[in-house]
């Protein structure tokens, strides 16, 4: 059976990649993105089974107008894919408040408004399965991605305590934290407005390591796939085999020093 999506940030990256899975394999997608002329090829080629909407995740009544244009066109959602969403680079020190507020308005805020939205047609439905495109740095984090990685921290909590919430409505929750990929997205990153020199060294050693090969995304799509075809899809998944190594270790760390400071832990409550 065919699958209706709602996919945030359509035009480019992964949302791109998603979409076009989707819509290869027979599915019907409301495509979402700032700017829907970037659509254009998707519908000459897919006709009425895509669904272009100009949408900015931030504005919480255009999300709202946009799922409602959603379901009026395609009668159902079955998935949603929270995937808009864009890096700030800049030191903790450094980080304008605006810029970080910004951040979290799309990383975070765009997230709650889509999922506000779609979760009472989804209960009424008894089924569903909402994506969250998070990062592994949703999970640890580099130098000179603190705002980033605090949308994304924020998004993993948000998202696994949602994934509590609905199951007993039939509905899935997935979060999907990809590694490095040539997607754009760095070049789209926002610099902060407040460099300082002291850090100038930090941003010198990110743009060599960022200068590493990443995959291409063309693959992305029919993982995403299988993960919204399983029975049982996973509550979080990586992609790609960078986060597979990285988070792994990033967390047998954490163990060892929980571990090593077990004692203090038990002195805090006096024992």
């Amino acid at each position: 059976m065919s699958k209706v999506w709602f996919i945030t940030g359509a035009s480019k990256g992964f949302g791109r990649e998603f979409t076009l899975a989707a819509l290869e394999r027979g599915d019907q997608v409301a495509a979402t993105a700032r700017d829907t002329t970037l659509l254009t090829d998707l519908v000459d080629r897919f006709g009425d089974a895509v669904l272009p909407l100009p949408v900015d995740v931030t504005d919480r009544a255009q999300v709202f107008d946009a799922v409602a244009a959603t379901t009026a066109r395609f009668g159902r959602l079955d998935v949603v894919v929270n995937n808009a969403g864009y890096t700030l680079i800049g030191a903790v020190e450094e980080l304008g408040e605006q810029e970080l507020r910004d951040q979290l308005e799309t990383n975070l805020f765009g997230v709650l408004h889509v999922t506000q939205a779609v979760l009472p047609i989804l209960r009424a439905q008894g089924s569903g399965h909402i994506v969250q495109i998070s990062s592994a740095m949703g999970l640890a984090t580099f130098p000179s991605t603190g705002g980033y990685s605090a949308s994304k921290f924020a998004l993993e909590g948000l998202s696994d305590a949602l994934a509590q919430e609905v199951t007993g409505f039939g509905i899935k929750v997935t979060m999907i934290e990809p590694g490095a990929f040539a997607t754009g997205l760095a070049a789209s990153s926002v610099l902060t407005a407040n460099r300082q020199d002291a850090y100038n060294p930090l941003y010198a050693a990110m743009s060599e390591m960022s200068a590493t090969q990443a995959p291409a995304p063309e693959a992305v799509g029919g993982a995403l796939l299988q993960i919204v075809d399983a029975e049982q899809p996973p509550l979080r998944v990586f992609f790609g085999e960078q986060a597979t190594h990285w988070i792994p270790a990033v967390y047998q760390q954490r163990l060892e020093t929980w571990a090593e400071w077990a004692h203090v832990s038990k002195a805090a409550e006096g024992k």
